[in-house]
């Protein structure tokens, strides 16, 4: 299956699962992750739709983002100029958050102060307002990063308060279950969380979960930012 079937083949299940969920199709964006993925088939990937890529790591990101051949591609049907957002879903290290701010669109994996306080600092530099998820860790899996639930209210309060970071909305990352309903539960958790924000005044717009396994239990869950990658390239090869 090429890449514009595969995208396709995503869109159309993202559709279907949010009719079925009685939600609007357009309110469930779809990142693309091209982590890994050479720069011809993210092209690819762009000209089948792609209007997000999320990548992990900031230097990959750069080497994409800054080459000149994707910068002059120019997707069937889109507009001059036309750029697609860059997002960053992997973990952020502090000391990469100058070069973060100036790549990334929205920053998925801020989960702590230090990091929030890094980010203001350097988007406060170039005059930028950094949009921002806060990243939740609801598994005990010590692999996955995260703020733990009874300290998310206090970090929130802390980011409210700087000028140069905008608080969009939370993240997670389940473990990966082969029975996919088992996911629901940390999808369920995330939502649920979202209301109480929202509840004590915080504005939640995006709940960023669901991947290529499970990304239909998180969009009958309430997500708005389905990760996506392997269903779209297939498995990736690690060096």
């Amino acid at each position: 299956m090429s890449i514009y079937e595969s995208f396709k083949s995503v869109q159309d299940l993202i559709s279907r699962t949010a009719l079925k969920s009685g939600r609007n199709p357009s309110d469930i964006q779809l990142v693309t992750v091209s982590k890994t993925i050479e720069l011809k088939r993210v092209i690819d990937a762009v000209n089948s739709g792609a209007t997000i890529l999320g990548e992990n790591k900031v230097q990959e990101a750069k080497e994409k983002i800054t080459n000149y051949e994707f910068q002059t591609c120019l997707p069937v049907g889109k507009v001059t100029n036309f750029k697609p957002e860059w997002h960053l879903i992997g973990n952020l290290q502090k000391n990469k958050a100058r070069h973060a701010v100036q790549l990334f669109d929205l920053i998925h994996s801020v989960n702590d102060i230090a990091l929030a306080e890094e980010l203001n600092r350097q988007a406060g530099k170039i005059n930028k307002v950094q949009r921002i998820l806060i990243q939740v860790k609801l598994s005990g899996e010590v692999t996955k990063h995260g703020i733990l639930e009874e300290n998310l209210m206090e970090l929130i309060g802390n980011v409210s308060g700087m000028s140069n970071i905008k608080f969009e909305g939370l993240m997670t990352m389940p473990p990966f279950l082969e029975n996919i309903e088992k996911t629901r539960p940390y999808f369920r958790k995330l939502k649920e969380l979202s209301v109480e924000l929202i509840k004590a005044g915080h504005p939640v717009k995006e709940l960023s979960m669901g991947m290529s396994n499970d990304f239909p239990v998180a969009i009958e869950e309430g997500s708005t930012l389905v990760r996506v990658g392997t269903a779209i390239f297939g498995e990736r090869h690690y060096k």
